[in-house]
């Protein structure tokens, strides 16, 4: 895996600079060809690769020496990079460049030789029968399994088992490795009424590695007493066909890992349009979603209560728990984050030890390295499968996830900015680097690696999360691989290019680290002056919100010119980024979490390659007149920026970007912002604009004349002053075709009305208006937002009533009132129970915060859909 994510790395690097408009080295074209085509071979070969090593501590030896060899031409190229721009441009000697990447191209040669023999053999292998796990289909009914926490989707499962549906139907179990897929379909293979529903039933085990001969054996086996194994796969089918033709049978295919095990079965099931089933028990939510016929069971991990219940049971059984180690006991079980098989391994091992207090806080203590105990590591073992499985293009991303904090509510922009700087992803074409990281979350997500854990107002994933578990897997195979690593030990051997220091013991270990190794730098600790370093080839300085000192002490004291990566976040008022960020020929993400504001221009138009900007506040200088001047096609973000010129010459050098906040502090003189040339920006989808000054709503300048959306918007912010009057800037905000997310803050509605128009908001999802003044009648139809899940009215003490035709939008889910009329609170309620008339009583959720304003009668009509809080002073 990391020999993979180094090879793809080194293709990025020799990518970018041919990209860049003014590479501050040059390669020999001969070389670069010779490279490409060896780091395309090797790329070509790992994702074929298979050493069968297993669940060990070893790193294959072939993998290492190609790690090495990427890693060397890595160090080669980004050595000389550093050392020309730090000679101040001045020409340096081409000739050690070029024999340096020979002796890479030759080691490469030679790794590519030894590649090739490897290839045939396996080729040759792969034409042999392959042995099944097929076998522990015999033993695995041989102990009840205990289900709890899943009576919902066990009484579904044989709803849909029994249901009167004649159609063949085929059930999808999904869930993460260890979640209780198997135990959920065991339990109802055993139960006496569903054998008796049908007149078959047969059990067969997939797994990663099968034979679709021991798949058709072992279901015949179970059906007939001999089943000639030397018959071919397609006479074997024919016969499983003949005993299944007219009969209402149930097959279960329990851990299914690919479609392909799927398609070479399917035609030997017959439709018997009698009711027979077949359940597949599955850790990939995409492969469930392309059965046929399918409609899926997904097996939600444990919360506390049922935790602690299969916790207890597994150690006592029906005998209940001594009241002395119930609450350390809730604890064990709360530790175990909802995981069955994490709860049933800890529960074997309590139940055979002694039931004390202090032995119970010692597990509780030690829990993680309890469950993974060398002599029983049933959940790694089963949790390093799914690993295993993954095509090798997303196991860096995957054990990247280790790098966060356990329970770490991960941000999926922040993730998706540090997977790309790290140079593991390969490129999708026709999609951009940011694009092709999402694709890769979506799948982890799909596979049941990561965990979704938060969506945004409008439905979009915001926060992802990772089982402790599966971050324990991803730490054990990081540090085999050489990947990254977070112990001291580790930091301090100097082994690894990426370094995680989350402790301020592990400052100590930081002298010994190797200048020419580390690329990525993670510092989550408190506030700590670091030693002296030299870190000249540092790709990566991830510090936000942690260690400002030292991130701080770091962009001081060094020349960081390969940084494509810098998160920091500065606490000082005079805090000022060093005049050399105009060298970082690389640089792709800038985040400055600064306290205060930084009034200097900030000049990104010598960046090709930036991505992101973000600031709390920041100026950008005026970019440059000449023609040559470079345009930054990858740019994405500029946040947040203050009084943002958008001239023509600013347009095209950001004619890509998807995301602007923008703020506007002083008054439009006689000179304008020229925010009509917004609308040029074609591939813009959120835009947070906010005027905090008072303008003339009628002289040249006004908004109304001054400002042009364009249609590509699918969010937009937009705060103007009070003087403000909303009604000619909602007649070009509702033309907008994409709109998914409108927030209006402050301003007036002069007439006291709004009156929305046929035609307007037919995509808009999320409608938030806050603290706008006027608005006493507003006037809708349901027809004019067809899509919309979220009212969010805060501040608007002068409407009388929320429009009572709210209630006949199908698609509304959320109704939140802060701070409102008396008169408005009554109409949200009325609105609910006009919903709950229509589409039941699970449609609509309504949530009222009162304030002083606010009549105390209103707490009466609270209710479970209609909740009532009061505004905390």
């Amino acid at each position: 895996m990391a020999a993979y994510a180094a090879l793809v790395s080194v293709m990025n690097v020799i990518d970018a600079l041919q990209r860049h408009p003014r590479p501050p080295i040059s390669l020999h074209n001969k070389q670069v060809e010779s490279l490409t085509q060896k780091l395309t071979f090797l790329q070509q070969f790992l994702e074929g690769y298979n050493p069968h090593l297993g669940y060990t501590t070893e790193t294959d030896p072939l993998e290492s020496r190609i790690a090495d060899a990427a890693y060397a031409a890595e160090d080669v190229i980004e050595s000389h990079i550093v050392d020309q721009i730090n000679n101040g441009g001045k020409k340096m000697s081409f000739i050690d460049l070029y024999q340096a990447l020979h002796k890479v191209i030759e080691e490469m040669a030679l790794i590519e030789k030894e590649a090739m023999e490897v290839k045939q053999t396996q080729n040759q292998l792969h034409t042999e029968s392959t042995p099944s796990d097929s076998v522990r289909s015999a033993s695995i009914f041989q102990k009840k399994s205990r289900m709890v926490g899943a009576d919902d989707v066990l009484l579904q499962m044989k709803d849909m088992l029994t249901s009167d549906r004649l159609h063949l139907q085929i059930i999808p179990i999904v869930g993460m490795g260890g979640s209780g897929k198997t135990t959920l379909a065991i339990n109802i293979y055993q139960d006496p009424l569903i054998k008796e529903h049908f007149h078959i039933c047969a059990w067969v085990t997939i797994s990663q590695e099968y034979s679709f001969r021991d798949m058709l054996i072992e279901v015949l086996s179970q059906l007939t007493e001999e089943v000639d194994k030397h018959l071919s796969e397609d006479v074997l089918g024919e016969i499983l066909y003949k005993h299944l033709f007219g009969r209402k049978y149930l097959i279960i295919m329990d851990d299914m890992w690919s479609i392909e095990a799927w398609e070479g079965v399917k035609s030997f099931l017959p439709n018997n349009k009698n009711g027979s089933r077949v359940v597949v028990t599955t850790r990939l939510s995409n492969l469930a979603s392309t059965l046929p016929n399918s409609s899926s069971l997904e097996m939600k991990l444990l919360d506390e209560d049922d935790s602690w219940d299969l916790l207890s049971k597994t150690v006592f059984g029906e005998n209940g728990c001594p009241l002395e180690l119930e609450k350390i006991g809730k604890k064990i079980g709360k530790g175990c984050k909802g995981l069955p098989l994490s709860i049933v391994v800890v529960g074997g091992l309590l139940a055979k030890s002694k039931h004390t207090r202090e032995f119970w806080e010692s597990i509780e203590e030690n829990l993680n390295s309890i469950v993974n105990l060398e002599d029983d590591e049933r959940c790694l073992k089963l949790l390093h499968m799914s690993y295993k499985q993954l095509p090798i293009h997303l196991k860096p991303c995957f054990l990247y996830m280790g790098v966060f904090h356990e329970d770490e509510e991960i941000f999926i922009s922040k993730l998706v900015k540090l997977w790309v700087a790290e140079g593991f992803l390969k490129p999708v074409s026709g999609k951009s680097l940011d694009e092709t990281a999402e694709l890769y979350l979506k799948d982890l997500i799909d596979r049941n690696l990561v965990l979704s854990h938060e969506l945004d107002s409008i439905g979009s994933l915001k926060k992802c999360k990772i089982h402790d578990l599966l971050r324990d897997l991803c730490l054990r195979e990081a540090e085999k691989e050489r990947f990254y690593t977070l112990t001291p030990q580790g930091i301090a051997n100097a082994a690894h290019r990426r370094i995680v220091i989350s402790k301020n013991e592990d400052i100590n270990a930081l002298p010994s680290m190797s200048s020419e190794l580390v690329r990525s730098l993670t510092l989550k600790l408190d506030d700590k002056v670091l030693p002296p370093l030299s870190l000249r080839l540092l790709r990566i300085l991830n510090s936000c919100k942690f260690g400002s000192i030292a991130s701080v002490q770091l962009l001081g004291s060094l020349d960081l010119v390969n940084l494509r990566f810098l998160a920091i976040s500065p606490r000082s008022r005079n805090f000022k980024l060093p005049c050399s960020i105009s060298l970082f020929w690389n640089l792709q993400t800038l985040v400055v979490e600064n306290i205060f504001e930084i009034t200097e221009g900030i000049d990104i138009w010598c960046m090709p390659h930036i991505r992101h900007v973000q600031f709390r506040s920041i100026r950008l200088s005026d970019p440059p007149k000449s023609e040559d001047a470079i345009v930054l096609g990858s740019l994405q973000t500029l946040r947040r920026v203050d009084d943002f010129k958008c001239s023509q010459q600013v347009v095209k050098r950001i004619s890509n970007i998807k995301r602007l906040h923008i703020v506007y502090c002083q008054q439009l003189g006689d000179h304008s912002f020229c925010l009509s040339n917004l609308h040029y920006l074609d591939k813009l989808e959120y835009l947070d604009c906010r005027f905090h000054f008072k303008v003339n709503p009628s002289g040249p300048n006004s908004l109304k004349r001054e400002i042009n959306f364009p249609h590509s918007l699918k969010k937009l912010t937009l705060l103007i002053s009070e003087d403000q009057c909303w009604k000619d800037m909602l007649d070009k905000i509702g033309v907008l075709p994409l709109l998914e997310k409108l927030k209006l803050i402050q301003g007036s509605f002069k007439d006291e009305r709004w009156e929305t128009t046929e035609g307007h908001f037919q995509r808009l999802k999320f409608l938030r208006v806050h603290f706008c003044k006027g608005l006493r009648v507003w006037t809708i139809e349901s027809s004019h937002f067809p899509c919309l899940e979220h009212l969010d009215l805060n501040g608007i003490v002068e409407l009388n009533e929320i429009p009572l035709d709210f209630a006949e939008i199908s698609t509304l889910r959320v109704i939140d009132v802060y701070r409102c009329s008396d008169s408005a609170v009554r109409s949200a309620k009325r609105i609910l129970e006009e919903q709950e008339e229509l589409y039941g009583e699970e449609a609509l959720q309504v949530q009222v915060t009162l304030s002083s304003i606010n009549s105390k009668a209103l707490e009466s009509l609270a209710s479970p859909n209609f909740r009532v809080t009061h505004l905390q002073n």
